[in-house]
């Protein structure tokens, strides 16, 4: 599985995942409502939005004059499973320097 760069750089933002969390806490949310409880505009909320719902994280519908946004959990989920295959990847090659590790500490025990 191919690391999608876009969807991890738009999650790299800390505000952005703490969006996430209270979207999927609340099951949905607009810019305003998000704004309450965060530490930034409203204006900078629908920016990230725009971020998160330019990637597919997020979807928005209209309700009267708010857009209601929530997070599409098969993207999340595919976020997730990317996660997962980097993790894999990583704990192979840590491993392998850990193995290299132990054969250079052996060796230099013998001599």
């Amino acid at each position: 599985m191919a690391v999608d760069n876009e969807l991890w750089s738009a999650i790299g933002d800390p505000t952005r995942r703490e969006m996430l969390d209270l979207l999927l806490a609340s099951g949905g949310g607009t810019a305003t409502s998000l704004s309450d409880r965060l530490p930034v505009t409203r204006q900078a909320v629908a920016k990230h939005l725009a971020v998160l719902e330019r990637i597919g994280l997020v979807h928005a519908t209209t309700s009267g004059r708010e857009r209601v946004y929530t997070v599409d959990e098969d993207q999340l989920a595919r976020a997730v499973a990317q996660l997962s295959t980097v993790r894999d990847a990583w704990d192979g090659r840590l491993q392998r320097i850990k193995r290299m590790a132990e054969v250079i500490q052996k060796t230099r025990k013998r001599t």
